[in-house]
């Protein structure tokens, strides 16, 4: 996709983090805005702010995890705007502790928004772009799906992310394979940032009162949370600058967008264990400290309730 201007763009989790910066760069790129949130009110000041700079948005209370609430969203930029050109199926919540203390409701909370809202997304947005491109031959759009450098890895004690942004690479991957097979005038890209400062790690904030956490935290969970707040916190590489990142990416027809590349290394490690047949490598070896501290605040604070 090489132009933005005058275009259409979807966003969902627009009211924060990635999606608000993937707003301004639409905005500042001239594209006509569709934001989609679950917080209403942030996503009030989201569109107020944005409209102040001049761009045209509209916005939509949209829970991902509702086909129906996705099918409505894409209604509005339809009737609004007239097609959708690019889509960030960008919702993302998160759950940490060890993967056997995780409930039903974090199961299906974590995998409902992280999983099924791109499972959504791309199947509804992606037959919108087809029957666009097939009334119109100089038609171009791109899907970019929001996963993390966790659908590459397995860090302990964040499974239920892991297991859901694992789904989402595969997933991603599996549309541009399908997209070039039918020669689609549509492209595709699986965003996997790192530690990057955003409000996934309170993503609870705005967890639905139908998955709810009903017991707990856990020990493990408490100090996943921990670990999790002050990795995100200290952050190098802004959200601002992810944004940009994505967007020369999509321009550049990339499929692959990572944050911190260097982050690789271990998924690369990963890859020849894999290859060589030979158990999962440490994922601490480089930094015992880190597994030192995560044992520690696990141990102390099962220690502690006992």
């Amino acid at each position: 996709m090489k132009t933005f201007r005058d275009r259409v763009v979807v966003i969902t989790g627009a009211a924060s983090g990635l999606g608000r910066q993937f707003a301004e760069v639409a905005a500042r790129e001239g594209m006509h805005l569709v934001l989609a949130d679950v917080q209403a009110d942030a996503l009030e000041r989201a569109a107020g702010e944005l409209r102040g700079q001049g761009a045209s948005v509209i916005a939509q209370l949209c829970d991902v995890r509702k086909g129906e609430q996705v099918q409505a969203l894409a209604d509005a930029a339809v009737a609004a705007f007239g097609a959708v050109h690019l889509v960030f199926n960008n919702a993302g919540v998160g759950a940490a502790g060890l993967i056997w203390e995780n409930t039903e409701a974090d199961w299906e909370w974590v995998m409902g928004v992280n999983v099924w809202g791109v499972i959504h997304g791309v199947r509804i947005f992606t037959r919108l772009m087809l029957d666009a491109a097939a009334k119109d031959p100089s038609f171009e759009g791109h899907i970019v799906n929001t996963a993390s450098m966790a659908g590459l890895l397995n860090a302990p004690a964040m499974g239920v992310y892991n297991v859901a942004k694992h789904a989402v690479v595969s997933l991603s991957e599996t549309l541009y394979h399908d997209l070039q097979l039918v020669g689609a005038p549509i492209g595709a890209s699986v965003l996997c940032p790192y530690f990057v400062p955003t409000g996934i790690s309170q993503s609870h904030r705005n967890r639905p009162d139908d998955v709810r956490m009903t017991v707990g935290p856990t020990a493990s969970q408490l100090a996943a949370q921990f670990m999790t707040d002050k990795a995100v916190a200290s952050g190098k590489v802004s959200a601002a600058q992810v944004a940009d990142i994505t967007f020369r990416a999509i321009a550049e027809g990339r499929f692959y967008i990572y944050s911190h590349p260097e982050a690789l290394a271990g998924v690369r490690d990963n890859l020849e264990s894999v290859v060589a047949g030979v158990n999962p490598p440490d994922p601490y070896a480089a930094t015992p400290q880190i597994r030192a501290l995560l044992q520690a605040k696990i141990n102390g604070a099962s220690t502690s309730k006992g």
